[in-house]
């Protein structure tokens, strides 16, 4: 008799594709077979995230067939629904899809689905099971009491069982008899859930000494005592009370979207709503990565701890919305992006930081549009709910960002959920949030309740935050995003390009036209400060910028080189004046340690110092003519003298200039399996799939030809593992990626032993290359800063 796994088998790699795109997370990691694959499918976790996933009428047909009597056909199920066949056919692919049912002509739930599904249909077990636990006294006396005479020649539970089921297989009259009270408390329990709690429910009770409601209930067989404290209803009793309907109101269709958009329906305003809606959603899609490379960048420099239970700590956030001037919920949200993007993670195991990553590197050297792609496929699959951040658990402990209590299961799919009911209510139409929540709630109707509402108010939040909507309507690059395409052609032409110049005007200020190139944007935030942001950034020079710049190890010439290559203008007078006057004072003085020292070649100099009535703090004395010692420390002296007017540097003991600005840091990603593990609900794309697919065939073949495993791994060409600088190295990957080819890449491990692969790329994203190791028979990820080069195979 064929089994699930030999139907699996028996699947199309078409076939297989789609089980594996509609249930992600069968492959975490790539089962080694499809036995594996057909075991891990029928897992109680595996079972439930797929029946999550079902529509209310999908789900109702499933529940069907654990309840309608074996062999069921469509007709059958179409009678039992009051659906139309095509209804019934198009639901039974469904869940063959999911691989939740199996078969052609008739239809048969997949292992692991009657045990996720505990009461169908809101009904509880048949007759024969539920009373299957009562002893046979019980039984006896209970099959006397209903049949009006001791049964004859019943000596085992089996054939009690069976004639208890007839004579409660039209349980009318027992329920009329039991009486209206009776009845009152059978039908709270008729649609379900079919359980109740009662006291001593198991107590020994007869048709003619019952007096509760409850135990005239009992005593008919309408009701089966489970254990002392719960009773079950029976299933044809149930269904007695619903008039054999298996639900009381079953929609085959989703609900109508409301539309809270113009009613104006011709073509051309349809056309300047899009219009507004994608320019609004660009625009903040770029003000998005602004933020972000603004966040990062300060990072790099100055990163924030991590708390002792993980996260980061309610002051550092709030200083990051003051940094970016944002709410403290959109503050959130872009450092959780930024996480989940993995362009940020945290240093060390104890003590650590939280510091930017190689990826985010990687991240610079793209375009706008595909660092918004990048944050954006982030955000959507990432299972961490920025809008808890500030929030208290239920133990009324605080939840900080980046902690590990901002995990919530549920959000990649309420995500993508709500964003594809955008995607289907068309073009120049906004959906009303309440019939959005209506459809959601018929869509996935198992994962209800106030969470999800409240997740789905953050989605809407974040998503126009992010740029992916525009005045409640899904942006049309968006739509590219979620459908698995590349949104940055649809994104980059609404996008302002970045530009290498700059109008410095008279009043000391420097007006950016738009985004600037990543260099510039860097050295400008160094010599001057941010005055205002928007369509254009204004910023202006200040002796604390000029000197900032000095301090970091820029001399004059390249302050003022830097200014006139990128200036539109000849550089104003006043702007060379300020730039030479800090850069003679700059370094005049000279700060060291004894616990510290000034060193000067003026002797006034010091004699000014001395005199000044700021300076008796300092507690300075002579050594020398040009020398002043201090006991206090260097960096509160340089503050100290900076505070009076002046403009010391720090100086080493070798007599050399200390460049008292940090270098931007990185922190590495932590250690990574190179099996492929995926997030639950977390979608994957086309390519991927392939692979996986040819990893499991692979994997059948291995295990009904033992011997000849290694046959099917191709083998690396010989020599050494090849080497490329690395931007060549993610050039040619992303070549690969989209071309499809194989490529020889050399690798280095975790205990950095190198070896070669052959791999087939699939994605590159995170500061990971993600693809099908030829070599190894399986999915495999590689982390991109230990590939140490590429060569393309054809």
């Amino acid at each position: 008799m064929e089994t699930y796994a030999d139907w699996l088998r028996a699947r199309g790699d078409d076939e297989l594709r789609a089980l594996l795109s509609a249930r992600p997370e069968l492959l975490a990691p790539v089962p080694a077979d499809l036995t594996a694959l057909a075991a891990r499918a029928a897992t109680p976790t595996a079972i439930s995230r797929a029946l999550d996933r079902l529509d209310r009428f999908t789900l109702a047909v499933l529940e069907a067939l654990l309840v309608l009597p074996p062999p069921t056909t469509p007709d059958a199920l179409a009678t039992a629904l009051g659906a139309t066949p095509q209804e019934i056919d198009d639901a039974a692919e469904t869940l063959r899809r999911y691989g939740l049912a199996w078969g052609n002509e008739t239809l048969a739930t997949a292992p692991g689905v009657r045990q996720g599904l505990p009461h169908p249909a809101g009904l509880g077990p048949p007759v024969q099971e539920v009373f299957a636990g009562y002893p046979i006294d019980r039984l006896t006396t209970l099959v006397t009491d209903l049949a009006g005479e001791a049964p004859r020649g019943f000596t085992d539970s089996s054939r009690l069982l069976q004639r208890l089921t007839e004579l409660l297989s039209a349980p009318g009259p027992l329920i009329e008899d039991a009486g209206p009270d009776a009845r009152a408390a059978l039908e709270q329990l008729a649609w379900g859930p079919p359980v109740g709690r009662v006291a001593d429910a198991r107590r020994p009770v007869r048709l003619d000494t019952a007096t509760t409601p409850i135990e005239r209930l009992l005593a008919r067989g309408l009701l089966a005592a489970e254990d002392d404290r719960t009773v079950t209803l029976p299933r044809e009793v149930a269904l007695h009370l619903r008039g054999g309907r298996l639900f009381r109101d079953l929609s085959t269709r989703p609900p109508p979207l409301s539309d809270s958009s113009s009613a104006d329906t011709d073509a051309e305003a349809v056309q300047r709503r899009e219009d507004r809606v994608v320019r609004a959603a660009a625009g903040e899609a770029f003000n998005a990565v602004r933020l972000m490379e603004e966040l990062l960048e300060r990072w790099g420099l100055e990163p924030p701890p991590v708390l002792r239970s993980g996260g980061l700590a309610v002051r550092d956030l709030r200083s990051v919305a003051v940094l970016l001037d944002v709410p403290e919920w959109k503050a959130a949200l872009l450092v959780e992006t930024a996480y989940a993007a993995g362009l940020l993670t945290r240093s060390g195991d104890l003590d650590g930081e939280w510091m930017p990553t190689p990826a985010y590197d990687l991240w610079l050297m793209r375009d706008t549009a595909g660092r918004w792609t990048e944050l954006a496929r982030g955000w959507l699959k990432s299972d961490r709910a920025a809008g808890l951040a500030g929030e208290r658990d239920d133990r009324d402990r605080l939840i900080n960002a980046l902690s590990e209590a901002m995990v919530r299961g549920s959000a990649p799919s309420v995500r993508r959920a709500a964003l594809q009911i955008l995607a289907d209510a068309g073009r120049g139409k906004a959906v009303d949030a309440d019939a959005l929540r209506v459809r959601l709630a018929w869509l996935r109707p198992r994962r209800g309740g106030p969470a999800r509402d409240r997740m789905l108010g953050w989605t809407l939040r974040e998503a126009a935050a992010l740029g992916i909507t525009g005045f409640g309507e899904l942006a049309p690059f968006a739509r590219d995003l979620l459908a698995g395409d590349d949104p940055e052609p649809g994104l980059e032409k609404y996008l302002p390009d970045p530009v290498d110049r700059i109008l410095i005007q008279a009043d000391l200020t420097a007006v950016a036209p738009g985004p600037l190139v990543t260099d510039l944007a860097r050295e400008l935030a160094l010599a001057a400060d941010v005055e205002s942001t928007g369509g254009a950034t204004v910023y202006r020079f200040t002796p604390e910028s000029i000197r900032r710049a000095l301090d970091a190890g820029r001399t004059a010439a390249d302050v003022t080189g830097l200014l006139t290559r990128h200036s539109a203008t000849p550089l104003p007078q006043p702007l060379t004046y300020l730039i030479d006057d800090v850069a003679r004072r700059h370094g005049h003085l000279r700060v060291g340690s004894l616990s510290s020292y000034i060193r000067t070649d003026s002797p006034a100099t010091l004699d000014e110092i001395l005199a000044d009535r700021r300076a008796d703090a300092l507690r300075l004395h002579r050594l020398a003519p040009t020398v002043l010692a201090s006991g206090m420390h260097r960096a509160e002296l340089l503050d100290a003298l900076r505070a009076m007017g002046l403009a010391p540097v720090a100086e080493s003991p070798g007599g050399g200039v200390i460049i008292t600005r940090p270098d931007a840091q990185r922190a590495d990603p932590p250690p990574t399996a190179e099996i492929v593990r995926l997030r639950p609900d977390e979608t994957v794309d086309a390519s991927m799939i392939t692979a996986a697919v040819r990893a499991l065939r692979a994997g059948d073949e291995a295990s009904r030809h033992g011997a000849e495993q290694a046959r099917l791994r191709a083998d690396a060409p010989p020599g050494d593992p090849p080497r490329s600088p690395a931007m060549a190295t993610i050039d040619r990957l992303r070549g690969a990626v989209e071309r499809g080819g194989r490529v020889w890449i050399g690798y280095l491990d975790q205990q950095g032993q190198a070896s070669s692969r052959i791999v087939e790329p699939v994605r590159v994203e995170g500061g990971f290359l993600t693809g099908y190791d030829a070599t190894r028979a399986a999915v495999h990820r590689f982390a991109l800063h230990r590939i140490t080069g590429v060569s393309e195979l054809d």
